[in-house]
Order: structure tokens, then C-alpha cells, then sequence
């Protein structure tokens, strides 16, 4: 690793390395580069040992400095924003807050860590698994920790002590130098017992050493009591705690490692601490004592142990508690695998479903999909997760038989190998298949699984869509999940939502109802505004999640005979979008409802620049060209008026209601704009993987106000942007001398515009063409701003402020200037009165 920068592919995954001759441990000149090198070298015997824990880091950005003065250190649970897509990751809910943990499950993961210098790694000693829930714990450990006046000779006799106690009753330890000061000792287990259990055996032990040995033990913390002592601390079996992974190197001023050792080396009166030189000699003779720990779990009493299948007993519990070996030819035995096994199985039971399957975790990860595979990436299809499956399955053809689950014909409709994106356990996978040839398949394809939180019934999992990312439909829109008619029967069965309860509040809201004392006008309705915020804004109220759709604002307004769309400022454009007002794609009567208009660009996801290729257009002539080179949708998210009925008094839950019961599906371009039951976290992440603007926060008691901005709708956009009026304009420079160099443009404050600055970039080709005329059609005399710094004034033209546009950028500067703001097209549906800080 030579050099300072390198581009390397480590399995499979592209990175680059950067600052490589950077000192990392100073007092002996080790460097990133030999930092990564460890890593490199120790990955294969690091991960087992790591694999599927959620892991916290300490992390030295400039190094871990000298004894003398050492480097600032930072502790690390949630996984940074910069992280890579591919990063495997688990979702983990605490009292008051969800935290994205990564799972160092592969040598792509420790790579990456090396490169932003986190050099120790630490996990609990309990495992998730592919559903996003922990698992009990499948090893025991006990930090053999000297107290001042002790060292590594007293912590070698508590240990030998402790061993001779854990094979008493059927556990066969390893010691571990842990780099610093102790010992730890490890013991597999077989899973059977909870973290409070083994932690209460853990305490036992520690005491009867204590009481046995009481001028070497101590099982109290207090460092009072730890003088001359090693305390035997059986506190990180407890779920909340964490110890430093072995192999992990140590934050100390020279590269040591928890290094896993013989009993042998440990009885030798020459026992030291490795570094990593000497860990990585170990490990390229083959030694690593740490396996019996990964490939012998006991059973505490002394029970003979359990088949390892790495690590997938635990989560084949279920599997197996549900089916009779010697009733179904079903595989049990849970061979092992290639790590990237995919297979699809048509499965006839009481109604066909397919049964999707990836290997992850040592184990087939399993949906079942009533609707089958979907073909394109117009429409998503439902997909339940089900129990995990052995790997033997990718193989399994048959004929399950009558009166045993999911009885019926399987066949293999494709199978082979994929490629992983994306892995959050319980939340999103994103993977590109490649099938057999002749396969189902039709040769290679890419999915998007995610987790809509609607699931009822037996399983806490619930529902998933699953979603063809092909190369016309890159982008996921979920759509609302199918009701029961549509939920799959076998191992789906006890998925199905019911729809008692969801009945019964439509008749309480119907009874509820607003009536109108006259009738119905458009005028009286106005789009209710959002205020752009964060996160932090939702605490304290219920709130209902949808995606933030990348267009334009549109009420629909329909009589008997006619439907119209109206903009945000009241104008009539219904001429310009003639697709979405087809008396045929809406239920008869009147009635007004509230959405957004967008245009899906080139990469499949919604575009605003796009779409401006509509919004200007009047003629007919015009509007039939654009159609077929832009088509629109409309996506639905309010229903304000039904009939004679007022429904804005309402709270927003029950106005949802009231619109799925309205709206009739139909291969129109109006779709309603899904409801995704997910924590605000995860769906914040998935916009951000599939590219879209952000998430709409709707409070679920909240009433629709009509012309106001109100805080029970809050706006979570994934970059900023910022509505603004255009007030001025400087001319351009040599290939834009005849048109506009930049605009000048400000935010409506108090009666005065404000000026936040110029913007001359993110124009396109057509729009430089036409600005020129827009510009000179308002020109005036003086500026219509408050204030505007010389040198942006020196040349400008000033223009009356009607024009609204938006822009993305930075951040506010100090002085409350819109830093690198880059242009984002016209707001032809905004008056320059109702512009206002979005942030």
C-alpha cells in the first residue's frame, strides 16, 4: 500500500484509501497502512467472531497519540451518514431512540473502518438475526481485570481457577490477552439461556471465586476493593454491555491486539500482550485458538453440545418447531453454504405463492409472494416475511404432504447467485439476482425489499414490498400494501391483515361527518401548507409517514360532469395536464382532493427539471407533443370534499381512510401516495438510497386548514432547498454575454424582500434561452430589495419581484446569505407573497 492514496477492491466492494503514510501510533511509526494491512491479514478469523453483533467503535481520527499525550478519541455506536450503502447494518430500538449498528460481517466492513481509523471494535456477546432481533446469547465471557499492585501473573491464576469451575459444568473456556492489562475468557453456549441468565451464572462464579480465593478475587467493582486483586468482572455478559472483539487492535500507544491464545502460552511464566506483527505471524501459521469458542457451544450442566451450523440453530428454532422430520421430506439438517445462494420456489399450497430466499447469516432468509415476482418496476408486489429456512432448501423439490405445513407441490422456479447492495436486518435488502439459464428470472435482476411496518398477526415482522429495480423503474414507489383478498394462504396465512377494526373506524368517522349547509365551491379550498423541519420535531404526537414527491402541488375539483386541476395559486391548469382529468379514472359526484403532480426523469425517480417541460404549456398542440415525451402522475394524499360532505374537520387518519375507500385502482396515472408505518430514521435512509427528496410527516390528528402553513405537517427533505423571488439579474460573460450571468434573488420579509444572494448555475440550455425575456418583460429601475452588497449591485438590472423559482444549496452563512445555491426551476405555482424561509 505504498503511496498515500490507492483505489483497491476488497470482496467486491470498490474503495479508496486514502492519507496510507499517515502515523497512526507515533512511538512506533505504525501507519494506516499497516493498520489496514492487519486487518487485511486477520479478516478471516476477526469476522466469526464479530459476525451479525452489532458493534460500537472507538475511533482516532488523527491517530492515538503518545503515553505522554495521547490522541483524541471518539466512541462510536451509530453508523455515520458517509457509510457506504453496501455496509451491513442492524437497526437496534433503545428507550427513546433507534440506532443504526454495523455488523462486521465481511473484509469490505474492516477495510472501511481502517480507512476512517476505527481501530477498536467492540460487540456483545449476543447475535441479531435476519429479522432485526437479538438473539440470546451464544457465547459467556469474564474480563479477568488486575487492580493496582496485580498484574498478568495473578490475572493467569484466576483464570486457570475459573477454567476448572466452567468445565465442571460443561463449558471449555479460551483465554483471550486483551491487549491492555487482563485476560478474558471465553465460552461458547448453545443459545438456550437469556443474557439475565448466563449474566446471574456469571455473578455466581465471580462470588464463589471471591469467596474461595478472597487475597487474589474480588467481584466487586469498587476500585477500593480491587488493590492487589483481579476482578473477575461478569458484568459484560449483560445485554447492554460490550467487550473488544478479538483480533481488534487496542487505542494504545503501541498497536497491541486482543489476542486469543492457548492454555499453553497462558501457563508460561513468559506470557506477554501481542501486537500486531505478532498476532499476524500467528495467524498466518494457522493458529487461531478462538475457533472452539465459534465451533463449540455448550450447554451450561453439562449437556452434550449441540450441532454447530454456524450460528444458524437459533434461528432455525422456528423452522423446525413447525414441521415433523419424519412426516415431510423437507431438509432439517442445516448444511452449510456459499454465502450468496439465492433461490425462488413456486409453491402450490392451498393458493399458489412464491417463496423468495436468500442466503444471509447461514441461513435462507425467506418471503413468501402471494402475487408472485414482480416483471416490471411499474408495480410492487407484497412480500411476507417467513420463518428462516436451512440452506438445504435452495435445493429442495417435493411434494409436501397433507395435513403438515404448507403442505403442497414446491418446484424450483429459478435459482443461482447474487450480488448484495444493501442489508438492514428487519428493514431493507438490496440485491441483483443472476438465474440459471432457462430460470424463471430470464437472466440477471435487481430487488429492492423493504419493510412497510403494516404486519399484523402472528408475526411482529410484518410486510414487505418487494420491488423490481430494472432499468426503465430504478426508483422504489411502494404503493399501499393489498388487503386480505390479496395476502398469501400456507406459511402467509397468518400474515393477512384484518380489516374488522379498519371497518369500524370508517363508520366512526361517517358518523362524524361534516355536512355542508350549501354547496361545495372551489373557491372556498385552498392547499393546507407544510413547514420544513427535522426528526427532532416529531416527538410527543402520532405521525403518519409518506414520501415527498418531487413536483407540483394540485387540488382536484370535480362537478357531476367535469374534473379541473387547480395550482397552488389558484390557477386553472387543467389544460396542461388533460391525462389526469378523464372523467372515467375518478368515482362519480363531486368531490375535491389534494396531491401532487410529478414527471419521472431518466433515472427513474421523480424530477422536477423534468417536469417544468409541462408546467408552461397551454395549447393544445403543445400539451399533446409533451405528453408522450413527458407523461405525468398524479399522486393523491388528501381528500377534502366528498359529495355534500366537508371532511376538513377530519384528523388526518380518517381523511386517509375516507380517500383509500374513494380512490378505485386503475391503470390511470393517479396512484395514492403510500402510508409507510416505519420509524423516521429508516425512511429518511431508504429516500436517500433511492433518491428521492425526503418525507412527509402528517400528525394523525391533525385537521386540514386550507391556505395555511401549519406544524402538524412537517417536511423532512434530504437536501436543502429554498423558494425564491427573483429581483434582479446581472448580465453574462463570454458564452452567456447575450443572456443572464446570474439572478439575484430574496425571501418576502416584513413588506421588504430580503436578499439572499445570486444564483448562476443549474440552468438549463432552454431556460437561459427564455430567461433573457422574462427578465426584460419586468424590468424596472430601482432594486426591490433591502439590501444588496456592492459588488453583487455594481452591474445588476433590477426586475419587479413576481418571478418564483427554487434553488438548492449549502448552508445559511452567517450574515443569512444562501451559500452555493444551484438553480432548480420556476415555481410557476407560487406567488411571490407566500415565499418563506424554509429553514
Amino acid at each position: 500500500m505504498a503511496g498515500a492514496k490507492e483505489r483497491v477492491r476488497v470482496a467486491g466492494r470498490e474503495m479508496t484509501l486514502t492519507n496510507l503514510d499517515k502515523i497512526i501510533y507515533p512511538e512506533t511509526g505504525t501507519t494506516k497502512a499497516d493498520v489496514l494491512a492487519y486487518y487485511a491479514a486477520v479478516a478471516h478469523v476477526l469476522i466469526p467472531a464479530a459476525a451479525n453483533r452489532p458493534a460500537t467503535r472507538k475511533r482516532w481520527v488523527n491517530g492515538v497519540g503518545t503515553a505522554a499525550k495521547p490522541g483524541e478519541v471518539f466512541f462510536q455506536k451509530n453508523l455515520e451518514d458517509s457509510a457506504p450503502g453496501w455496509l451491513p447494518r442492524a437497526a437496534i430500538t433503545h428507550k427513546d431512540r433507534t440506532i443504526f449498528y454495523p455488523l462486521v460481517n465481511d473484509p469490505a466492513t474492516l477495510t472501511w473502518f481502517g480507512q476512517i481509523n476505527s481501530l477498536e471494535i467492540h460487540v456483545p456477546q449476543w447475535q441479531v438475526d435476519s429479522h432485526g432481533n437479538q438473539l440470546n446469547p451464544d457465547r459467556l465471557v469474564l474480563d479477568l481485570d488486575p487492580g493496582d499492585g496485580a498484574g498478568l501473573a495473578e490475572c493467569v491464576e484466576v483464570a486457570l481457577l475459573a477454567r476448572t469451575i466452567l468445565q465442571d459444568v460443561g463449558l471449555d473456556p479460551v483465554p483471550v490477552t486483551s491487549g491492555s492489562k487482563g485476560i478474558h475468557l471465553y465460552a461458547g453456549l448453545d443459545g438456550t439461556q437469556t443474557s439475565d441468565q448466563i449474566s446471574e451464572f456469571a455473578h455466581e462464579l465471580a462470588r464463589a471465586l471471591e469467596a474461595d480465593h478472597p487475597d487474589l478475587a474480588v467481584s466487586d467493582m469498587k476500585k477500593s476493593l480491587r488493590k492487589g486483586k483481579v476482578l473477575v468482572d461478569w458484568s459484560q455478559n449483560s445485554s447492554a454491555k460490550t467487550t473488544i472483539v478479538p483480533y481488534s487492535l487496542r487505542g494504545r500507544p503501541s498497536p497491541m491486539v486482543a489476542a486469543p491464545r492457548t492454555w499453553q502460552e497462558v501457563s508460561s511464566p513468559k506470557l506477554q500482550h501481542l501486537d500486531y506483527k505478532a498476532v499476524m505471524r500467528r495467524v498466518k501459521e494457522g493458529r487461531d485458538p478462538f475457533a472452539a469458542v465459534e465451533h463449540g457451544p455448550g450447554h451450561l450442566g453439562g449437556a452434550e453440545q449441540v450441532t454447530h451450523d454456524g450460528g444458524a440453530h437459533q434461528r432455525l428454532e422456528r423452522y423446525r418447531s413447525m414441521r415433523d422430520p419424519d412426516a415431510t421430506p423437507e431438509p432439517f439438517s442445516g448444511a452449510s453454504g456459499n454465502g450468496d445462494t439465492f433461490v425462488i420456489q413456486e409453491h402450490h399450497a392451498s393458493r399458489l405463492h412464491f417463496d423468495f430466499r436468500l442466503e444471509h447469516e447461514g441461513v435462507l432468509v425467506s418471503w413468501a409472494l402471494p402475487k408472485g415476482v414482480p416483471e416490471s418496476g411499474g408495480k410492487n408486489h407484497l412480500a411476507v416475511q417467513t420463518e428462516d429456512h436451512p440452506l438445504d432448501y435452495a435445493t429442495f423439490e417435493g411434494t409436501i404432504p397433507k395435513g403438515q405445513y404448507g403442505a403442497g407441490e414446491v418446484t424450483i422456479w429459478d435459482h443461482g447467485t447474487y450480488e448484495l447492495e444493501k442489508w438492514i436486518n428487519g428493514r431493507e435488502v438490496i440485491a441483483t439476482l443472476t438465474g440459471s439459464e432457462g430460470g424463471g428470472l430470464g437472466g440477471t435482476k435487481k430487488f429492492a425489499l423493504i419493510h412497510t411496518g403494516r404486519g399484523q398477526g402472528r408475526d411482529a415482522e410484518g410486510q414487505w414490498l418487494i420491488h423490481l429495480m430494472d432499468k426503465d423503474h430504478h426508483t422504489f414507489h411502494p404503493r399501499k400494501a393489498p388487503d386480505e383478498d390479496s395476502s398469501d394462504t400456507g406459511e402467509a396465512a397468518d400474515d393477512a391483515a384484518d380489516d374488522g377494526p379498519v371497518e369500524k373506524e370508517q363508520q366512526e368517522a361517517a358518523g362524524t361527518k361534516s355536512k355542508s349547509s350549501a354547496p361545495l365551491r372551489a373557491a372556498d379550498f385552498s392547499p393546507m401548507m407544510a413547514t420544513a423541519g427535522t426528526a427532532a420535531d416529531l416527538q410527543g404526537s402520532d405521525w403518519q409517514f409518506e414520501l415527498k414527491w418531487d413536483g407540483v402541488r394540485a387540488l382536484v375539483v370535480a362537478d357531476n360532469a367535469k374534473v379541473r386541476i387547480i395550482s397552488r395559486n389558484g390557477n386553472d391548469v387543467t389544460a396542461t395536464y388533460p391525462e389526469l382529468t378523464d372523467r372515467t379514472c375518478w368515482p362519480d359526484g363531486p368531490f375535491v382532493a389534494d396531491g401532487e403532480i410529478f414527471a419521472v426523469g431518466p433515472s427513474g425517480k421523480p424530477d422536477f427539471g423534468v417536469l417544468q417541460g409541462r408546467m408552461k404549456l397551454t395549447r393544445p398542440g403543445d400539451v399533446a407533443k409533451a405528453r408522450a415525451a413527458i407523461p405525468v402522475r398524479l399522486m393523491l394524499f388528501d381528500l377534502l370534499a366528498h359529495g355534500d360532505e366537508d371532511l376538513r374537520s377530519l384528523p388526518f387518519e380518517k381523511r386517509r381512510q375516507r380517500l383509500e375507500q374513494f380512490h378505485r385502482p386503475s391503470d390511470s396515472p393517479v396512484e395514492l401516495s403510500p402510508v409507510l408505518d416505519e420509524r423516521i430514521e429508516h425512511l429518511l435512509e431508504s429516500a436517500q438510497e433511492l433518491g428521492l427528496e425526503g418525507v412527509m410527516a402528517k400528525r394523525t390528528d391533525s385537521r386540514y386548514v386550507s391556505g395555511q402553513r401549519t406544524r402538524t405537517w412537517i417536511k423532512i427533505k434530504l437536501e436543502q432547498t429554498q423558494e425564491v423571488v427573483v429581483g434582479g439579474w446581472r448580465p453574462g460573460k463570454g458564452g452567456r454575454q447575450s443572456s443572464v450571468g446570474s439572478l439575484l434573488v430574496g425571501i418576502p420579509d416584513g413588506g421588504k424582500l430580503r436578499y439572499v444572494g445570486r444564483v448562476g448555475s443549474g440552468f438549463s440550455a432552454r431556460e437561459l434561452e427564455e430567461l433573457r425575456q422574462k427578465v426584460d418583460n419586468l424590468a424596472r429601475k430601482t432594486s426591490p430589495f433591502d439590501d444588496v452588497p456592492r459588488e453583487d449591485a455594481s452591474d445588476a438590472r433590477w426586475v419587479t419581484p413576481r418571478l418564483v423559482g427554487e434553488v438548492t444549496f449549502g448552508e445559511w452563512t452567517g450574515s443569512g446569505k444562501l451559500r452555493h445555491p444551484v438553480w432548480r426551476g420556476w415555481r410557476l405555482d407560487k406567488n411571490a407573497e407566500e415565499v418563506v424561509p424554509e429553514a
